[in-house]
């Protein structure tokens, strides 16, 4: 939650100077020195089927780059650290819907509150803002929902079958594919200050180690509808950095949309103890 809170504030920034693919394809250099320390781990080849749980990781790494792309185009679009990053963070609510679906997890009715606050905190965020129905920033903040709610329900998956070193590795390679394609259709300036390095391999480097201790938390045994939205609480590390240091303001409505979006993400990772008893019984 640390590591990407400090990856959502630095996202505003360096959406505003370079292009939404650039950013994703230059950061990938420092998620490098996460693979180099993942590929040293002696339980790397552990698990029932580890070519099969690499092979969802993979999958799971090229949704949650696009998943990358589409973040930092909404804020490139205008939308502030401080609302994007707690928008995009209600992605377990696809995770839930997809784990139902196929893991056969529950929905709780503490859950299904935090559903309807996020339709509400939806609402919140684009009323006001402008005169189309969907303003343009929150309209792309959508699509990482969806495709970072995917990408987490694979991450789940492939536990299963393959180490939680391994899954990390599948996941950062199936990154690389954007990374190497983004100079086929856009070009990629190299030519950047120093401070700009620094900021993308910082970027690559706490999405990498954070989502690591995501996969670790699945790897453990924690079902997908409590780890997925405990871990989208990084915003409230987010929120205040982009407040204090990157001097963005929060109107009132904004406020109450990001806070109704905060407790639905801890509603949605509510767990009963019913749903601690079904769990154990069907693991």
């Amino acid at each position: 939650m640390l590591l990407w809170g400090g990856w959502g504030v630095l996202s505003k920034p360096l959406s505003s100077a370079l292009s939404p693919w650039q950013v994703q394809s230059l950061s990938c250099l420092g998620v490098l020195p996460v693979l180099a320390f993942l590929a040293r781990s002696p339980n790397l080849r552990s698990g029932s089927n580890p070519r099969k749980g690499f092979v969802i990781a993979c999958g799971s790494g090229v949704l949650g780059s696009l998943g990358n792309v589409a973040y930092y185009e909404s804020l490139a679009a205008g939308g502030k650290a401080a609302a994007v990053t707690p928008i995009t963070a209600l992605y377990p609510l696809v995770t839930i819907g997809l784990a139902m679906l196929f893991l056969r997890e529950r929905l709780n009715r503490v859950q299904a509150l935090g559903v309807g606050l996020s339709v509400v905190a939806l609402y919140l965020f684009n009323v006001g803002g402008d005169t189309a129905w969907l303003s343009p920033w929150l309209a792309v903040a959508l699509i990482p929902i969806v495709l970072w709610g995917a990408s987490a329900l694979l991450q789940k998956t492939a536990t299963g079958s393959a180490s939680t070193e391994l899954v990390a590795v599948g996941f950062i390679a199936g990154q690389l594919p954007v990374a190497l394609l983004t100079p086929l259709f856009q070009t990629v300036d190299l030519h950047l200050p120093g401070k700009t390095w620094l900021m993308l391999i910082s970027l690559g480097l706490f999405f990498g180690f954070g989502n690591f201790t995501c996969i670790l938390a699945y790897g453990k045994g924690g079902p997908a509808a409590v780890v997925t939205p405990l871990a989208s609480l990084y915003s409230v590390i987010t929120i205040p950095l982009a407040v204090w240091f990157l001097g963005e303001r929060v109107v009132l409505r904004e406020c109450l949309a990001i806070a109704l979006t905060l407790v639905a993400v801890i509603a949605l990772g509510f767990e009963t103890p019913m749903d601690k008893t079904v769990r154990k019984t069907v693991s």
